[in-house]
């Protein structure tokens, strides 16, 4: 599973800073109290690194943590082994930083209806908890996406194109929209990275061409994209795959499962984490590169908003550069924000350009 691409090993890489930010999503982003128990699961692919200073944080300010190291499983989205969901279920906090993520599955379900307070952090290395966490202004981040939120829950006809070929038109018809960043102040809440906003259209209105060009994950034989991923959307369903080699590995993927429900499109994201600047093949850390919008096929969660349904596994891909039409109003162009809005909160963050 190489996932760490061209990132210092060592353990005293950005070991200060490491620290800083692990503390930062303690107690900052995940709100742990005195006493709480808090379990961080990790799999054999996962940075040992960001586990230790997460146990570290946790302890220190008064929590009390659970390290639960297993195998990586082949992709995302299986059961783990059963001890691994005792204990979540037992949790009041639980970061999983599990290469091959177990968010959407009974076990996880489990736990949040127990009231767990979950973070997916899959694939999270030194480098990236650094950018996405240590260094990134979150409250000035969270009142980016909470604008974000308003300006597409109000709307209902959501166009997006990009350089690309992507040229997917959707109806909202009053669907609420959710920050999927956020803090962690409500239990049996999931969560995840700052920097994302999430939701899904009516899935019958989704309709057009979507072609990822940054990245996409899993299968793990992909990642990072080196040509483009292109899919025909017919009511939110993928009827077509097309590209060169990696689209084939995709396709072989989804079909692999002999489940319907796979071609399902899950949910529109919209990235946004200032410390994300490029695609890296750490699929948590690509769906918030800032500007670009991310799709989920697959299980969609209750989070959503939507159907929701459960299939034999989920996965993202990237949409670089997007341009963001809702009901005629031009949000962003090709990966630009421009609504006046958005322009004066992307400043007041510090983004060039701006």
């Amino acid at each position: 599973m190489d996932f760490v691409i061209g990132t210092e090993g060592r353990d005293e890489f950005l070991f200060l800073e490491v620290a800083k930010s692990a503390k930062k999503l303690v107690e900052d982003v995940m709100l742990v109290k005195t006493d709480e128990n808090v379990v961080i699961t990790a799999d054999t692919s996962t940075d040992k690194r960001v586990v230790d200073a997460t146990a570290r944080a946790v302890y220190a300010a008064g929590g009390v943590p659970t390290v639960i190291w297993y195998e990586t499983r082949p992709t995302a989205v299986v059961e783990p082994p059963a001890p691994v969901a005792g204990a979540v279920k037992n949790a009041d906090v639980w970061i999983e930083y599990s290469y091959a993520y177990i968010l959407h599955t009974n076990a996880w379900k489990e736990a949040l209806k127990s009231g767990t307070r979950y973070i997916c952090l899959t694939g999270m290395d030194a480098l990236m908890m650094v950018n996405t966490i240590g260094r990134v202004d979150y409250p000035k981040m969270l009142e980016l996406g909470e604008r974000l939120r308003q300006l597409v829950e109000s709307a209902d006809e959501v166009i997006i194109k990009s350089p690309a070929g992507t040229d997917l038109t959707a109806y909202n018809r009053g669907r609420r929209v959710r920050q999927s960043g956020k803090l962690a102040d409500t239990p049996g809440e999931p969560i995840m990275l700052g920097g994302q906003v999430s939701w899904c259209p009516v899935e019958e209105t989704i309709n057009g061409r979507l072609v990822f060009d940054g990245a996409l994950w899993p299968p793990a034989e992909i990642g990072l994209l080196r040509s483009p991923v292109v899919l025909t959307l017919e009511k939110g369903v993928v009827t077509r795959v097309e590209g060169g080699a990696e689209a084939k590995t995709f396709e072989r993927w989804l079909a692999g499962f002999n489940d319907p429900t796979m071609y399902h499109l899950a949910h529109y994201s919209l990235g946004f984490n200032p410390g994300v600047t490029r695609c890296t093949g750490r699929i948590v850390e690509d769906e918030r590169v800032f500007g670009c919008i991310e799709m989920g096929l697959g299980s969609q969660g209750p989070q959503i908003g939507g159907k929701t349904w459960k299939s034999a596994s989920h996965t993202d891909g990237i949409v670089l550069n997007p341009t963001i039409i809702l009901d005629g109003e031009v949000i962003e162009e090709e990966g630009r924000y421009v609504h006046p809005d958005l322009v004066r909160l992307c400043r007041d963050l510090g983004v060039p350009g701006y």
